[in-house]
């Protein structure tokens, strides 16, 4: 039986981003360290610890419960991204993060992936398929789906009040395994003049919260046979982020709803650290699917001290 340590003391950890969304990561493969919430948050302070959205645990799926459940399935599930969002608390997925991860497993030499090559992980949303390419990495972030979806035939069923924005504004839920509510503005101008550092206000809100993504559609918003949008995001327990890869997957599915039929499968999604891109395709079960890329990128590498990670 595997004694868990509290201690962070000595534990290597890497810092990295994909888009701006930027993540502590650490290699924990036998799951031997127990993170705490107060330790997370310390870690992911901007001013008292290293700085970063989220953090995000590498361990081995057969060392955590929830990826013990995947492999019974997945046998191919080897390592699983234990994910917190930067305040300590769990959450089930990060489109950005996913990527940044396997960035680390192949630059901390635990995988090997060469371009075009795919690797099988374990997320609290379920097994993700990555592959490696060129520019980075694309992620099958599985299916979408509304959270509300007897509401969904009328384009709106939330009303969203920010600050910056004189009026609420009717909103579209939808889950990418973790929950999105996203509001359609006018221009880019009311975009800019949002105030995320108060966080936006959903009625009614999911039960565990939601992510708020505020997406502006490009005039025209094909072109080249791809569609355009710019966004920002406030993400559940961390507050503005200058990315988010669920939050793009879900904006671009809500606003591909609204456009009708005639809407395209890809789709560029501007976010203030750069852009990622999105497709939608036919999956093995018959379900849409939805596919994440983007770069990552590693930008340091330390040893904890006994500050941070007492």
């Amino acid at each position: 039986m595997t004694t868990l340590s509290t201690s962070l003391t000595g534990m290597r950890f890497g810092k990295g981003h994909g888009t701006g969304n930027d993540f502590v990561l650490v290699a924990d493969p036998q799951g031997e360290r127990e993170l705490t919430p107060e330790q997370v948050a310390r870690l992911c302070d901007r001013r008292r610890g290293l700085g970063a959205d989220g953090l995000i645990r590498a361990v081995k799926s057969r060392h955590i419960p929830e990826g013990t459940a995947l492999l019974e399935e997945n046998p191919d599930a080897a390592w699983f991204m234990d994910y917190y969002n930067g305040d300590g608390t769990i959450s089930e997925m990060c489109g950005n993060g996913v990527r940044v991860f396997v960035h680390f497993l192949v630059t901390q030499g635990l995988v090997e992936l060469g371009a075009g090559e795919e690797l099988v992980i374990g997320t609290r949303a379920g097994v993700k398929v990555v592959a490696r390419t060129a520019a980075g990495y694309r992620v099958d972030m599985g299916p979408w789906a509304f959270i509300h979806p007897e509401q969904a035939p009328s384009g709106s069923d939330a009303l969203v009040e920010a600050s910056g924005i004189d009026v609420a504004r009717p909103a579209l839920s939808i889950t990418m395994g973790n929950p999105h509510t996203v509001v359609a503005l006018a221009d880019l101008d009311e975009l800019a003049h949002i105030n995320l550092t108060v966080a936006p206000t959903v009625t009614p809100e999911p039960p565990y919260g939601t992510n708020v993504e505020f997406a502006v559609p490009a005039d025209p918003l094909v072109m080249d046979d791809v569609g355009h949008i710019s966004m920002r995001v406030h993400e559940r327990g961390v507050g503005e982020t200058l990315s988010c890869g669920t939050g793009a997957c879900a904006a671009a599915a809500a606003t591909r709803f609204w456009a009708g039929s005639a809407a395209p499968d890809i789709w560029a999604v501007a976010v203030p650290g750069g852009v990622v891109g999105v497709r939608f395709f036919v999956g093995p079960s018959g379900r849409e699917h939805v596919e994440l890329s983007g770069p990552a990128v590693m930008v340091a590498e330390g040893v904890l001290a006994d500050e941070l990670s007492a």
